[in-house]
């Protein structure tokens, strides 16, 4: 796996145990994708080429009751809907 950087590190300072989970990800779109952008700010992770196409964030998707103990938000723009019982939200244009 690579190594992150300083600011990724800050970003999962309280969340470490989900840490594994994104460095995959992270390795993933980074194999996926010949030129990729990471632009870590203060409450997500934003990766883009032209347009931003994915987002790492915490933020709340359900009730506090219904999310797991560890959990990490994937925000995708995909060309279509995803069907999966996984995806917490869905917008289209």
């Amino acid at each position: 796996m690579r190594e992150l950087d300083a600011d990724t590190l800050m970003f999962f300072d309280q969340h470490m145990d989900v840490l594994p989970l994104y460095q995959a990800f992270e390795e993933l779109l980074i194999d996926s994708f010949p030129v990729v952008n990471k632009r870590v700010q203060k409450t997500q992770i934003t990766f883009s080429n032209r347009h931003v196409f994915a987002c790492v964030s915490f933020a709340r998707v359900k009730r506090k009751a219904e999310l797991p103990m560890r959990y990490m938000v994937i925000t995708l723009g995909l060309p279509a809907p995803l069907d999966s019982e996984r995806v917490a939200v869905k917008t289209e244009p």
